[in-house]
């Protein structure tokens, strides 16, 4: 009996180690998005200490401040509870050949993992161990080391792409902004050209951000900046674009935009933050007509040719819209984005309340400090 139990605690230890080897390999090393359990636990456990340091009803640059370095320190704690699992597992397999007592196999792990060497066993079978579990705690160690350049290469490309337009969107993004600034510098023939270029935008988002979803987390240099924001700006502007400016078909704007909403609905399904995937383009949206109607003014003031059927480029928009509505305001939400115009300074729709374990309940965009199910606010209906 008692062989069996040491056999068992063995084997248990091997697995622990196998779990700890597969979260590293899995969020360092595949480049496909995989869901890890021990990376998922680790951030959102890592982003409840951090609502917890946010306190109740926090200004925005309040939560900006504290979750600019939730990102680095989830990283940070993952590569803790990994080398404590080694351990733990490890001392278990100690204990099991015969490491006696307790707090000399765990000393024994702990030394070896950190190649200390201040424990050792003249055992053979222990001492094979002991050097395993140093060549794994390297190995640990450099996977996030060589993770931590790739991550900051997507970063970089990502923000900028994302600060550029804040000289053609202005501070915060609006798409009638950049609309209307195209037009009063005479450039809407480069329009395409920007199309084609967030498109590429959004392909490498959808890849690098579902490979890697710690980047989802790091926040812009800027505090008024944010991907979710600039990507629901490019979109929102493509859609008025399309559905209610008059000019030439333009195939590359609908390209963006597919690939726009494709791009955050993978994101979004990989975080489970909720969606609709299968919209109806009759659904209402979170944008009111008099909103959309405020828009067309402003890009028409700007010289810009509106269709004449307004009604029938309502609904156009509409029609666009409700393909992102849902996951780009629920994505703001989950990043705590800066307030954007159409993006974050709303809830989403009844239909799409949700719970996060990851500390985002109890607190809306404006600081509201008991859950209650998102409004529409100025929306359809």
């Amino acid at each position: 009996m008692a062989l069996i139990g040491k056999v068992a605690l063995f084997l248990l230890g091997l697995a622990a180690v196998g779990s700890a080897l597969a979260s590293a390999v899995r969020t360092t090393i595949l480049p496909r998005g995989v869901p890890n359990r021990i990376t998922r636990q680790t951030f959102l456990w890592t982003r409840v200490v951090f609502r917890l340091r946010i306190g109740r009803a926090p200004s925005y640059e309040t939560r900006d401040r504290v979750m600019a370095m939730y990102a680095p320190v989830g990283l940070l704690t993952l590569l803790t509870v990994w080398l404590a699992m080694l351990i733990g597992a490890f001392t278990a397999m100690f204990w099991a050949l015969g490491v006696r007592p307790l707090r000399v196999a765990f000393e024994l792990s702990g030394s070896s993992i950190f190649t200390l060497g201040t424990t050792t066993s003249a055992r053979f079978w222990p001492s094979v161990l002991s050097y395993a579990e140093a060549g794994l705690g390297l190995l640990l160690l450099t996977l996030l080391i060589t993770y931590l350049p790739t991550i900051y290469a997507s970063f970089q490309r990502r923000e900028a792409a994302v600060t550029l337009l804040e000289v053609r969107a202005g501070s915060p993004p609006s798409a009638p902004v950049m609309l209307a600034r195209f037009q009063r510098i005479e450039k809407t023939d480069r329009l395409s050209d920007l199309w084609q270029q967030w498109e590429g935008w959004f392909a490498e988002m959808e890849e690098s951000h579902v490979s890697f979803p710690a980047l989802v987390h790091f926040r812009s240099p800027q505090p008024d900046h944010s991907w979710v924001t600039a990507a629901g700006t490019i979109l929102d502007a493509a859609s008025l674009w399309i559905s209610s400016v008059e000019h030439a078909r333009d195939p590359d704007a609908q390209l963006c935009l597919r690939a726009g909403f494709i791009c955050l609905r993978r994101i979004a399904a990989f975080l489970r933050v909720p969606f609709d995937p299968d919209p109806d383009p009759g659904d209402p949206i979170t944008v009111s007509r008099t909103e959309y109607d405020e828009a067309c003014r402003q890009i028409a003031e700007a010289g810009l040719e509106l269709l004449d059927d307004r009604e029938a480029a309502w609904t156009a928009f509409r029609g666009w819209r409700v393909n992102y509505d849902t996951v780009l305001l629920n994505l703001a939400r989950f990043t705590e984005a800066p307030i954007a115009p159409w993006i974050s300074d709303r809830s989403p729709l009844p239909s799409a309340t949700w719970r996060l374990a990851a500390g985002v309940t109890g607190r809306n965009a404006g600081g509201a400090t008991r859950w209650r199910p998102w409004r529409r606010r100025g929306g359809e209906g």
